[in-house]
């Protein structure tokens, strides 16, 4: 099978991070010292560019956590690649945000986990929320533009149009409402997070609503959640066809949450493969691209080349077997799966239970 060229790289250059997002998806375990280097990464970067990549996510954890951030930044720039950082906006002060500026970087993505402080600063476990709002201020004042990303869940989606009251006051170009989708930590806190159907209908409405009100202003996107669709998403537009992200440590994944969900599957490392081979001939990209790999019903569904399955890792944590039809697709022989997860939360919505926040000791206070 012929690879497709791919269009973007997320290159998770660190999983330290400030906060305790009880939806977190990255591991805690990997050491510092295991790090890729500023002078591997250029490498990946070089990489990735000569391999058809046209834009560049830097990520982590948190990204700003690397010292060197900037540095990255101007390599990507130097390869031509769009750069974006996707970031809480923890330590980027006066000084960085002007190097990143000078560095070439393109655009920032700003998570929020609400509106307003206290339940915001719940939410991340620390206070978070004013240095949020002081960030983006510092963004908007070098002139790069600002997008923001609001996780959602049945805690902070009442408070929709607020968010997006918010994002009109900060001057957004771009916002991003993301439904909670469930893996890593957001899988083990499914219960306490996963919004009632009335809750789902009613955000929806609204973010219709804001989208053709602030259209030519502000570009807004709705993710629904996965468990209220009848037909999967493409996984990234499809496995190994258009996306690559590299770990902390070099690993190399066609999602980024693969190894943690389908641990079964041997994932290769940029320090001891180069990336072109990584994503042309590795069994980890192949085993999952395009349609032949795929059983009953998606083989002989006209869906199969828009939605590819749907979601391996979901398949991978709803059934323990990432060969099988994503759950959430109606045709699915699992749907009794997400449907009973479902009727349990929409029967006894009125008591959640808590979550359990992420663990992190570089947290703050």
């Amino acid at each position: 099978m012929i690879a497709p060229r791919p269009y973007a790289l997320l290159a998770e250059i660190t999983y330290r991070c400030p906060l305790h997002c009880p939806y977190c998806s990255n591991p805690t375990q990997v050491r510092n010292d295991q790090e890729l280097t500023a002078n591997e990464w250029t490498r990946v970067i070089r990489e990735a560019a000569a391999l058809g990549v046209l834009q560049i996510g830097f990520s982590g954890g948190e990204p700003l956590a690397r010292r060197d951030l900037a540095e990255l930044v101007r390599a990507a720039r130097e390869a031509n690649l769009y750069t974006n950082l996707i970031t809480s906006g923890i330590g980027l002060d006066d000084d960085r945000v002007g190097a990143l500026h000078d560095a070439g970087l393109d655009s920032v993505q700003l998570s929020f986990q609400s509106d307003e402080t206290g339940l915001a600063d719940e939410i991340a476990g620390a206070r978070a929320h004013q240095r949020k709002l002081n960030v983006a201020a510092k963004i908007r004042a070098e002139g790069i533009p600002l997008s923001l990303n609001f996780v959602i869940h049945r805690r902070n989606i009442d408070r929709l149009p607020q968010m997006i009251e918010l994002a009109e006051t900060l001057g957004a170009e771009r916002v991003e409402l993301a439904n909670v989708q469930f893996y890593g930590w957001a899988f083990l806190n499914r219960a306490a997070l996963l919004p009632t159907r009335e809750q789902v209908v009613r955000a929806r409405e609204i973010a219709t609503a804001a989208k053709a009100r602030l259209a030519g202003r502000i570009d807004i996107f709705y993710v629904l959640p996965d468990y209220y669709e009848t037909w999967p998403k493409p996984c990234l537009n499809g496995w190994g066809q258009r996306y690559l992200t590299v770990n902390p440590i070099g690993d190399v994944l066609p999602c980024p949450t693969a190894s943690s969900a389908i641990p079964d599957l041997r994932f290769e490392n940029v320090r001891g493969r180069a990336l072109d081979w990584i994503w042309r001939q590795s069994e980890s990209f192949n085993r999952f691209r395009g349609t032949e790999w795929m059983p009953e019903p998606c083989r002989s569904c006209p869906q199969r080349e828009i939605d590819f399955g749907g979601c391996r890792c979901q398949a991978a944590l709803l059934t323990g077997n990432a060969a099988t039809t994503d759950p959430v697709c109606t045709l699915s022989p699992n749907r009794s799966v997400v449907d009973e997860v479902l009727r349990d939360l929409n029967s006894s919505s009125d008591h959640p239970p808590d979550w359990t926040y992420r663990i992190n000791p570089n947290g703050i206070q």
